[in-house]
């Protein structure tokens, strides 16, 4: 800072002042700082930046899967809403074993971020403990309790799987499969459809489930399985996402079986390409955009003082009936 504020003709104490808030420097006196950082490459010590303001301006932002469609684009929407607040985003990829995510959760409360958006609700007691204990802002996002850690954004997922069983009943289908990857909230969902379409049909439902995440080649597995050993046909599959969905439409074309004449499909997410997969597919559509803003906003509230988000914010979903089912 003192060969900056050398070049810039102006001492070190106007130019860390520039640097810590620009408003209270003159925009002639701001340029001249701005040229001769150019000039040197100066960076600024940010750890030395938040020790003094108590603010790192990061925010820790842990998801199971940063290729997932599905949260980078939660994330996405996320960042908009925190950067143009100053604030950057510090990303890392859980996976979805719960021991991955305490151990992440220790590591970016070392770093000292000024707030946390988690992916879900669910987390081992001493990852909870570890986040009560921060004393900062906390979001969950894409699922809903009654008890946050600080504040959640998302909507039920049990709730999703029933709606789903009621609207494929009240379609006509009186048989039912699923396919399913094997994290905790796509389980939630296969097992509220399950049971709510059992009650609903009286028939049992069929089941494929993947200890992994979601694929193509996992979703024409499952409907290969589907058929050949549960002999399944006439009925309704629901899917854990559009990309198992998008798979079981891809084994039914080689297998020359008709959607939705002879199997039905029901994806979740509502993706891009699901509109435009043939025939289209019927699913559950989620707001990321929205969700991502609002767990921003959310965070800023609290940031801020102004503490005007309510703890558990419940966006829902809808069905979006297309040609698949």
């Amino acid at each position: 800072m003192e060969t900056v504020g050398r070049l810039a003709g102006v001492s070190q104490v106007t130019v860390s002042r520039a640097l810590s808030d620009p408003s209270k420097v003159s925009p002639k006196t701001l340029r001249k700082i701005r040229e001769a950082i150019e000039v040197t490459g100066f960076v600024p010590n940010a750890l030395a930046g938040a020790l003094a303001s108590r603010r790192s301006k990061l925010i820790s932002a842990l998801v199971p899967s940063i290729t997932n469609i599905v949260y980078s684009s939660v994330i996405q929407a996320f960042t908009d809403g925190m950067r143009g607040h100053g604030y950057q985003i510090l990303l890392s990829e859980t996976g979805f074993v719960a021991e991955d995510e305490e151990a992440l959760i220790s590591l970016h409360l070392s770093r000292r971020p000024d707030a946390m958006l988690l992916v879900g609700i669910h987390h081992t007691a001493m990852a909870r403990k570890m986040l009560l204990g921060a004393g900062i802002p906390v979001v969950e996002v894409w699922d809903i309790t009654d008890s946050p850690v600080d504040l959640c954004v998302g909507f039920s997922h049990v709730e999703a799987g029933r709606v789903v069983a009621e609207f494929a009943h009240e379609a006509g289908y009186r048989r039912a499969g699923t396919v399913s990857a094997g994290d905790e909230r796509a389980l939630r969902r296969k097992t509220a459809f399950a049971d709510r379409f059992a009650q609903l049909s009286g028939a049992p439902v069929s089941d494929v489930t993947f200890q992994g995440s979601a694929s193509l080649a996992r979703g024409r597995e499952g409907l290969a399985r589907l058929v050949e050993e549960q002999d399944f046909s006439q009925g309704v599959i629901f899917c854990s996402s559009d990309l198992l969905a998008q798979g079981i439409i891809i084994e039914a074309g080689s297998r020359g079986l008709a959607i939705p004449d002879q199997i039905a499909v029901i994806g979740f997410g509502d993706q891009d390409f699901a509109a435009h997969v043939e025939p289209s597919l019927t699913t559950v559509h989620v707001d990321y955009k929205s969700l991502g803003l609002t767990a921003a906003k959310a965070i800023l509230g609290r940031l801020d003082g102004s503490r005007t988000a309510p703890p558990v914010t419940d966006l829902g979903f809808d069905i979006v009936r297309r040609l698949s089912a």
